[in-house]
């Protein structure tokens, strides 16, 4: 499954593959099987990128297109 919106983030924040590797502690290669979804991203490096981008991880992987959440409608 490819993730485009971690690409279209990165892109948007113009950071490199290198340089967003380095903030999450992973090598460029490693972020680039992310981005292409020729690896699937372990639950601890979703976190990590959500928290960079103050989204969440639906947003990240396609389930909404809001990029923050909505106060819960639960009590």
């Amino acid at each position: 499954m490819k993730f485009q919106r971690i690409q279209d983030l990165r892109i948007d924040s113009d950071l490199s593959q290198k340089k967003i590797g380095e903030i999450l502690h992973i090598s460029q290669r490693s972020y680039s099987h992310y981005e292409t979804g020729s690896r699937n991203i372990p639950i601890e490096m979703l976190i990590r990128l959500a928290d960079y981008y103050d989204t969440t991880i639906d947003y990240l992987v396609g389930r909404t297109d809001q990029m923050t959440q909505k106060a819960s409608q639960f009590p």
